[in-house]
């Protein structure tokens, strides 16, 4: 029988395993090798070896009710998109009010984690930590969550950038980046267009003499602020949409996703347009990217082809002299180096887990990985509901499929992936936000059930297949029931304006007609579904009326 686990990291992830262990009534113990929590959310000034990085003015592209614990929503008073002190001080109130902080050990790396030499009968580990006076000690723990991200290992690669070593200027990688000071006046190429180049090169335009974003492949790019202001998670990530996503083609999709942020900014026209379509890998979320290119503050070019001294080539044989800067905002690498080797199991480009959480050739289920997922999406509802399914696990309340079973389940998975998103080795993992976390759910029992509410209770339903998926619905039934899940379903939207509610204006009523075009919508969406699955599915109708009535814990 589990009791006491180790949690390796303190960070959003580690945090919601711990209460994820107190709420099935495990005792666990989390090693935080900082001084404090947060992990990646916490700001140094100086960046720290083997710890994930910020930068000073970092900002979450992630709206706050899309972000945060299913039942511990983020102040209402706090801004929409929050700056990483709020985020980090909203993870604080989220440890005391749940008691966290008495389980974790600061200042105390884990240097490896070895199965006992009983492992085949006990499942148990030794793991082997360090304090900050260099001291080392070993604890042996029924089971293991290791929650140390994947933002950890700064991806340098020197190798493929000719003449790097003539360079007269001075160039870093993002994960050292912490604000454009060093860069007044001076001429600055920044390699790479993820969320942390673009990021950077806007930033980095508004004190140097001019910035140029070189980018291999090209990227398409969102507003975090979509139509009527609202954020574009809350707008477009509902179920509504996800239940189109499954009706319909993804070409269709593409198409009228790429036609919509074309009309904002031709991307052509922008040097932006990928080579690849715009479902095929996560995009840049960057509302102020287009208009620094607008304004030439940024110039878009190709692949570094080489260097020389401080004059940089790109691919289509354009040059760029007296270059002050380099910034690599090439990815990172990713690794659990305190994990026996054998414990890992391997699969295409990725370490492979079932479910992205697993390892699936172990003989006991006592180790798992939280966090180590990728989505368009945030990371903190996709750990906790990791985590509640995680401690289930080792309680013995969910049982996993046979080693088997998980490793053909794996492979289904690489192949998967591989077939419908840009993989690499820096990237090898993508999921559907919606998808991944109704089907980890599902393990648990606690998916929403549309049926359900749509015959018990209509009000909510309509919030949970019109409104953003927040984590909010997974605390509405089954196991871990939160009473409060309903109350913050319906205000969502009241804790989205609050912060906005800075000069009184008269309110306006909701359009009559908007209602009808709603409910109209839902009959055709609903005609169509089950018109789909009476014709290729014909089983599902029944087997899903036969067990219409949700669990209840």
């Amino acid at each position: 029988m589990v009791h006491r686990v180790a949690v390796i990291g303190a960070g959003p992830c580690g945090l919601t395993s711990m209460k994820a262990c107190l709420e099935v009534g495990m005792v666990p113990t989390c090693f935080e090798t900082s001084d404090d929590m947060g992990g990646l959310w916490k700001f140094k000034e100086v960046s720290e070896p083997n710890r994930a990085s910020i930068y000073r003015s970092l900002t979450i592209n992630i709206s706050k009710e899309m972000m945060c614990y299913s039942d511990f929503p983020i102040p209402a008073d706090y801004p929409n998109y929050m700056h990483h002190s709020k985020i980090l001080k909203y993870f604080k109130m989220y440890a005391e009010h749940f008691k966290l902080l008495q389980h974790i050990r600061f200042q105390t790396a884990v240097k490896s984690v070895r199965q006992r030499p009983d492992y085949s009968r006990s499942g148990q580990w030794e793991v082997v930590t360090e304090n900050r006076e260099g001291q080392e000690e070993k604890h042996i723990f029924d089971a293991v969550i290791c929650c140390s991200g994947h933002y950890t290992y700064p991806n340098l690669p020197l190798k493929d950038f000719p003449g790097i070593e003539t360079f007269e200027g001075k160039y870093l990688h993002s994960w050292d980046y912490k604000g454009p000071e060093d860069m007044q006046g001076k001429r600055v190429v920044v390699i790479g267009i993820g969320n942390s180049g673009g990021d950077i090169a806007v930033e980095s335009s508004r004190v140097a003499e001019q910035v140029y974003m070189s980018t291999r492949r090209g990227a398409w790019v969102i507003r975090q602020v979509s139509d009527n202001g609202l954020p574009v998670d809350m707008k477009y990530n509902t179920r509504f949409v996800h239940i189109l996503f499954q009706l319909l083609p993804m070409s269709f999709f593409n198409w009228f996703g790429e036609n919509k942020l074309n009309a904002m900014y031709d991307h052509s026209m922008y040097a932006l347009k990928p080579k690849h379509r715009l479902f095929s890998q996560i995009p840049v979320i960057n509302d102020d990217l287009p208009l620094k290119i607008l304004s030439g503050s940024v110039i878009v070019k190709p692949n570094v082809k080489e260097i020389r001294g401080s004059t940089v080539i790109f691919e289509d044989d354009s040059i760029v002299e007296k270059v002050d800067t380099i910034v690599f905002a090439t990815g990172y690498n990713y690794d659990f180096p305190y994990l026996p080797s054998n414990a890992m199991y391997k699969s295409g480009h990725r370490v492979a887990l079932y479910k992205h959480v697993f390892p699936p050739n172990l003989e006991h289920p006592t180790l798992a990985v939280v966090g180590f997922i990728h989505a368009l999406g945030a990371i903190m509802p996709q750990a906790e509901m990791q985590s509640r399914w995680v401690t289930r696990v080792f309680k013995g309340l969910n049982k996993l499929p046979s080693n088997q079973a998980m490793i053909k389940a794996v492979e289904n998975d690489t192949t998967d992936i591989a077939k419908h998103y840009i993989v690499s080795k820096l990237t090898p993992l993508q999921v559907d936000f919606v998808s991944y976390m109704d089907e980890v759910a599902g393990e648990i029992g606690v998916r929403p059930s549309l049926p359900w509410l749509f015959f018990t209770d209509y009000p909510l339903f309509k919030r949970v297949l019109w409104g953003p998926v927040t984590t909010y619905q997974y605390r509405l039934m089954g196991p871990g029931k939160w009473e409060g899940a309903r109350r913050a379903i319906f205000t969502q939207f009241d804790r989205m304006i609050q912060p906005l509610k800075t000069r009184k204006l008269p309110e306006q009523e909701t359009s009559f007609i908007g209602r009808r075009v709603k409910m109209s919508l839902t009959v055709l969406v609903g005609g169509a579904a089950t018109f789909y699955f009476h014709t290729r599915k014909p089983d599902t109708i029944p087997a899903l009326l036969a067990r219409l009535r949700p669990q209840i814990a």
